[in-house]
């Protein structure tokens, strides 16, 4: 089953994390198909705290892709 979800990366303490889609059964931090945005919860100041590509976003939903519940509750703030 293909998922939207994070993959976690940058420095301990310091997470950011892309928004991909992915095999369910590959690793969290693993192989995926596509990057489609990321996630960022200690932004600064003026950064963007979330950018997601909406039309690939769609696109993968369309598909039968499901989303992360994290990957739910992000979108529902955007909104």
């Amino acid at each position: 089953m293909v998922i939207i979800r994070l993959s976690r990366g940058g420095s301990k303490k310091r997470p950011f994390y892309q928004i991909v889609v992915a095999d369910s059964r590959r690793a969290r931090d693993g192989r995926f198909i596509e990057k489609i945005g990321y996630f960022n919860p200690i932004s600064f100041n003026k950064e963007k705290k979330i950018k997601i590509d909406i039309n690939r976003l769609n696109y993968w939903i369309g598909l039968g892709a499901k989303k992360s519940d994290i990957i739910s509750s992000i979108l529902k703030k955007m909104k």
